[in-house]
């Protein structure tokens, strides 16, 4: 006689969830607002260096903390276990 074997199929959950995506979409954003501060400035006349321009608060302190800011929420969504379904 011929002997039947049993597959067992087991259901692989996806490794990221809806709400991982969305976390990683937020992070992206930020890191970009972030860049996009620090790239900011322009000196009016580009022959005179003007370091109140090159050296403001916003490009040294607020862009950075948004960049790393970006990263933490981008390790958050990594991180973050996708919701299990019922």
């Amino acid at each position: 006689m011929a002997e039947t074997k049993k597959v067992v199929v087991k259901e692989i959950s996806p490794l990221f969830g809806k709400d991982n995506y969305m976390w990683m979409v937020i992070g992206a954003v930020v890191i970009a607002i972030g860049m996009f501060v620090m790239s900011g400035g322009k000196n009016e006349n580009p022959n005179v260096f003007d370091k109140n321009v090159v050296y403001s608060t916003t490009r040294i302190t607020v862009a950075p903390i948004l960049i790393l800011l970006g990263f933490v929420i981008e390790i958050y969504a990594i991180f973050k276990k996708p919701a299990v379904k019922a």
